[in-house]
């Protein structure tokens, strides 16, 4: 897989941090599988990761104050 932004073909699995800004909190996720250019940087999550990430947005949306932090292992 080429990289989308620097054009590289230097994608590899890894893991890393998502942020999200809903309207009554910020999520911060963990160690969340990507792949990551080692050129330039750039993550892509797989549509089934953020298939997860999205459930698990509606459910922190519900219950969170201001700031919540998770393990994606833990969490998904």
């Amino acid at each position: 897989m080429k990289c989308l932004i620097c054009r590289a073909d230097t994608m590899v699995n890894d893991r890393s941090t998502y942020f999200a800004q809903l309207p009554n909190c910020y999520v911060i996720i963990e160690n969340v599988p990507c792949r990551k250019c080692t050129q330039c940087g750039e993550v892509v999550y797989a549509a089934s990761v953020m298939e997860k990430i999205d459930i698990l947005l509606n459910k922190v949306q519900q219950i969170a104050s201001k700031i919540l932090i998770m393990d994606f292992d833990k969490a998904a």
